[in-house]
Formats: structure tokens, C-alpha cells, sequence
């Protein structure tokens, strides 16, 4: 009798691990369809505000036309604005994760600093993603106000 229990136990633990495995593997390969180089195509969100994004300083419309590139095997990536309609040039390196929950997250990198001492990100929800285009909902302020990335693949 006891050894039919103990089986059982194992058993159930066994297809709660493999259960989590496969979120994880699920995750894994949404992060490894976000690889390339993306490009903001557009930016909504209810213009009765001023959005300055990413603690960058600049006005949300900056990033339209903002190219991401993503490399999910080691996490990395960057974004670059272009010096166009009073927006300043600027190159943003980062590392970032996609939960099982589909939040894509954060954390600008300086440079000359190791990515482990950075402890500060962002959290925006990964939707409508498609293979050459994809979404990230970014909820700012006191009033949530969503600002919404659309994002297109140039490769």
C-alpha cells in the first residue's frame, strides 16, 4: 500500500514538473520569434498627455521609426532613435525576459556597467504577436494612461 502512495506521489510530481517545463519551453520559444531587428511603425496612446518613455527625456513620437534589435539566446538588445523632428539621436543597449505571462521586460544597461548591478526596468505586455509584427502595452502614471508600441520586422 505503500509503495502504490508513494508511486502516486511521485507520479503527480512528475506531470507537475513536465507542466512547467512546457510553459517555460512555450515562453522560450515566443522570446526566440522576437529575434531580429523590429521597427516602431506607431505609437497610441490619448494625447491629452505628455509621454516621455523609458526615461530617455524625449517625447513618445521619438520612437516612431525606432529600430529594436532583439537577441533572445542571451537576452539582449537595443533600441536606436534618429536625430529627425527635434528628436536626438540616442542608442539604448538593455537585457530583457518574456514571462509564460507574456510581460516583456526591461532594464537599460549604461555603459561600462555589468547588467546584474542594474536592478531598475519595465514591464510591458507582449500582445498580437505575430511572425513580422507584434505589440508592447505600456501602462504609465498615476491616471493609467496604456501606450501602445506597434512594432513591424525589418529582418
Amino acid at each position: 500500500m505503500k509503495n502504490l502512495l508513494l508511486a502516486g506521489v511521485l507520479g503527480s510530481m512528475v506531470a507537475a514538473s513536465c507542466s512547467t517545463a512546457n510553459q517555460a519551453q512555450s515562453a522560450r520559444n515566443n522570446d526566440y520569434k522576437l529575434k531580429g531587428t523590429w521597427q516602431v511603425t506607431n505609437v497610441d496612446y490619448d494625447k491629452n498627455y505628455k509621454i516621455k518613455p523609458f526615461d530617455e527625456g524625449v517625447d513618445v513620437d521619438c520612437f516612431v521609426g525606432s529600430q529594436w534589435k532583439l537577441v533572445p539566446n542571451n537576452n539582449t538588445g537595443s533600441y536606436s532613435l534618429s536625430s529627425n523632428n527635434n528628436c536626438p539621436e540616442v542608442t539604448t543597449r538593455f537585457k530583457f525576459d518574456v514571462t509564460p505571462g507574456r510581460v516583456f521586460s526591461f532594464k537599460k544597461i549604461p555603459s561600462g556597467v555589468k547588467a546584474k548591478s542594474v536592478k531598475e526596468g519595465y514591464f510591458l505586455q507582449l500582445q498580437n504577436q505575430s511572425p513580422n509584427a507584434f505589440d508592447l502595452v505600456q501602462t504609465v502614471g498615476d491616471t493609467p494612461v496604456n501606450v501602445v508600441y506597434h512594432f513591424q520586422k525589418i529582418n
